[in-house]
């Protein structure tokens, strides 16, 4: 579990977007009880200041009876309601306002969380406060899947990105059940190990993007150093993608994010590593090119739970460190052993 204090840099360095001073404005991460709270919280600064600058306008057909001819005439529900004979026809037009996806998924999340009895009363007060602030004209979103999925395909930046990744994070944390007075009940988001493997691989990924200067960082797809009888086969080998690879002109470094309880498994009566992740990192290792005078490295990065690991092998004739990362310490010694791992 990784403690609320800390929940907040771990999602602005996943959603690539740097941790901002004044981001909690009135209060401290280490006043929340819940996740749902600093998801709330995040929400809100996020949103008022969204709503500074101004919501973005798009244009949005509007279908209306009307007396003039407006962009375009809709034959069928004109001649449906016979409005010929009375000089009116229904046409669709477009009309420039902030009715966008975004805005109205947004606005339905501020919506859902103001039903939440698991957030305290003075952040609903907010919410609702918020709420008003909003256009009179705007209609909330469904929280749903089919509401995420049509604002990512917008492909957002910036600020709207970043509060579009809360309003996700929200979602996923929503039960199905809903209460008769409309309000859903949410859950931890940190017990769902998936979702917390894929914001713990981003977070490394980013955090190193953004707070050194000595490696390029990226993901790559690492090809087989293989062959076969028949061509088409090539194919079939299943595909080497690194979580995180840091590339300098003298270093190269695969590093591989495991996010598992321990990075130990019991077998019979001793504990071991534990193999799959371990064979990985070794294929990585053993097909990686390399360019003249370069050394590569692997690291496996775990997130200290129930004990902590330091390790270090020379494999294939590749040095090689499972390491586990303190996620309880304060962030600035997240930050620290982090560097520490690429020094």
């Amino acid at each position: 579990m990784i403690p609320i204090q800390n929940l907040y840099y771990l999602l602005c360095y996943a959603w690539n977007r740097l941790p901002e001073r004044d981001e909690l404005v009135t209060t401290s991460p280490t006043e929340f009880h819940r996740p749902l709270e600093l998801l709330a919280q995040v929400l809100l600064t996020g949103a008022r200041r969204l709503l500074r600058q101004g919501l973005k306008n798009t244009y949005a057909e509007r279908q209306e009876e009307v007396q003039a001819l407006r962009g375009r005439l809709l034959l069928t529900p004109t001649l449906h309601r016979d409005l010929l004979r009375h000089g009116r026809a229904v046409c669709a037009y477009d009309e420039l306002g902030p009715d966008s996806a975004f805005n109205r998924l947004l606005l339905g999340t501020v919506e859902q969380l103001m039903r939440s009895h698991l957030l305290p009363s003075t952040q609903r007060h907010e919410l609702r406060l918020l709420r008003s602030r909003f256009p009179a004209s705007l209609a909330p979103a469904p929280f749903t899947q089919h509401t995420l999925r049509q604002v990512r395909r917008q492909r957002l930046s910036g600020p709207e990105s970043f509060l579009l990744n809360v309003c996700e994070l929200i979602y996923h944390s929503a039960l199905p059940e809903v209460d008769t007075a409309g309000r859903t009940r949410f859950r931890d988001f940190r017990r769902d190990e998936r979702l917390m493997a894929q914001l713990f691989e981003a977070f490394v990924r980013n955090f190193y993007r953004h707070e050194q200067r000595q490696f390029r960082v990226l993901s790559e797809t690492i090809a087989w150093q293989a062959a076969a009888e028949q061509p088409e086969a090539m194919h079939l080998l299943p595909s080497m993608i690194t979580d995180t690879t840091l590339e300098s002109a003298a270093r190269k470094i695969i590093l591989d994010t495991k996010y598992y309880a321990t990075a130990l498994r019991q077998r019979y009566d001793r504990q071991r590593l534990i193999a799959p992740h371990l064979y990985q990192l070794y294929a990585y290792l053993q097909n990686q090119p390399l360019e003249a005078g370069q050394q590569l490295e692997g690291i496996l990065l775990y997130p200290a739970a129930t004990q902590e690991v330091d390790l270090r092998y020379t494999l294939g004739g590749h040095p090689v460190r499972i390491v586990t990362l303190d996620l309880n310490q304060p962030w600035p010694g997240i930050a620290s052993d982090l560097l520490g791992l690429i020094s």
